[in-house]
């Protein structure tokens, strides 16, 4: 299977030097220009991330890419925090198809 993911807005979620969920969080909120009153936590990231009153402008008519890098040393430092935060990209994208969440490799160091 293929898609084809040109054309989407593409945002960045640098996760260099995070080391723990707060972190992620700010970055996530930073990233996406998140309201004032995004949560910070798991549920309230995957509602912003399905939400598309809350995507960056011009996400809605053309699709939204996140691409999370720098992700390394956070997974290995939370491991567990780090699958819930798969488990939420993953569920966004499911449930919301202008979504796409791709990991970049390489930039850990």
């Amino acid at each position: 299977m293929s898609e084809d993911l040109t054309g989407r807005l593409v945002v960045t979620l640098d996760l260099g030097g995070v080391t723990g969920k707060a972190g992620l969080m700010d970055r996530a909120a930073r990233a996406l220009a998140l309201p004032d009153w995004f949560g910070r936590n798991w549920d309230a990231l995957a509602d912003s991330l399905c939400d598309h009153t809350v995507w960056p402008e011009g996400a809605v008519e053309q699709g939204l890419l996140i691409v999370v890098r720098g992700w390394q040393r956070y997974a290995e430092a939370e491991p567990e925090q780090w699958r819930t935060a798969q488990e939420v990209f993953a569920e966004a994208v499911d449930r919301t198809p202008a979504l796409a969440v791709v990991l970049a490799l390489g930039g850990s160091s």
